[in-house]
């Protein structure tokens, strides 16, 4: 069935991309693209892939962290503090869903549609228009294998056009999402820390901080930030597990912590902070200009 399959992976366990789901995912499919050079690792859990790259299963992890349409995934931010790893790259994966059937199936005789609980609703109008069941299941690879598994030709699943080639499966129709513009952005972790030199282009970095308990602490922490020009792509917060007295924020920005303005607006926040962490600074991808979304390693600081 899988013409990719774990025993396929590289002796180098440096080598392996860890990924949370199964052959099939649309987490796969970033790693084939993100980092084509990598061997995929499917883990059960977001938990089980940081713990490959700390147990030296794998060189790195490929992680969703946010979705266009669905907004972020749970969990990713308590988690990656904690993970010992840092963030060395970005990585924005097109979320295109295939309606999916055994071979030999018509689109007439579809009854049922199996998929993740997410990625029904993005193809609502798909499942009105043929008046079939929607199904739920954990991940959109396993609705896949399920469905070749049964080989039942009334029913369908949506997912990857990868997990139509690993299981042997009919693409029905093409791109059944309801919005074009369906995007899974992708943090790519490793032990070490990796950071590109200031000099060798656009630069983000991500930081968590939790400000102080006090009035405006929120503001003054970030208007450093607003004085130094410093874009900040994305904000949000989350509260610290057996707490509400203090939130938590987690922060991408434009900018290199060695850039003057940078360091000036960082040193100034935390002066209303009681914590902050550096998660990483990486290249900026392309794609948050209009081009390819490719992963590039960036040169190692000597």
């Amino acid at each position: 069935m899988a013409e990719e399959t774990v025993s396929d992976r590289n002796s180098d366990p440096h080598m392996n991309v860890a990924f949370q789901g199964q052959f099939g995912a649309y987490s796969h499919l970033a790693c084939r693209e993100g980092l084509p050079e990598y061997n995929p690792l499917p883990c059960r859990t977001f938990e089980d892939a940081f713990a490959a790259v700390n147990e030296g299963l794998a060189g790195r992890a490929m992680i969703p962290i946010e979705n266009s349409l669905a907004g972020r995934v749970a969990d990713i931010h308590h988690l990656i503090p904690t993970s010992e790893q840092y963030i060395i790259g970005e990585h924005f994966q097109p979320v295109n869903h295939q309606l999916m059937a055994p071979q030999g199936a018509n689109l007439s005789d579809i009854k049922e549609v199996h998929s993740h609980i997410h990625a029904l609703p993005q193809c609502r109008k798909l499942i009105r228009e043929l008046g079939i069941e929607p199904v739920v299941h954990a991940d959109t690879a396993g609705a896949c294998e399920m469905i070749a598994e049964k080989g039942d030709p009334t029913l369908a699943a949506i997912g990857s056009p990868l997990a139509a080639e690993i299981y042997n499966l009919q693409i029905l129709q093409k791109n059944v999402q309801d919005i074009s513009n369906n995007v899974t952005r992708f943090i790519i972790l490793a032990r070490e820390r990796i950071t590109p030199h200031p000099k060798d282009g656009d630069a983000m970095t991500t930081i968590v901080f939790q400000v102080r308990s006090v009035p405006a602490s929120l503001y003054k922490t970030l208007g450093g930030f607003a004085t130094a020009n410093i874009n900040i792509t994305k904000l949000e917060s989350y509260i610290e597990p057996g707490s509400f007295e203090q939130a938590q924020f987690y922060a991408d920005f434009e900018g290199h912590p060695e850039d003057q303005r940078v360091a000036w607006a960082l040193e100034e926040a935390q002066f209303f902070c009681t914590r902050m962490q550096i998660l990483g600074t990486y290249p900026r991808n392309s794609f948050r200009h209009g081009e390819s979304t490719q992963y590039k390693a960036p040169h190692v600081k000597g």
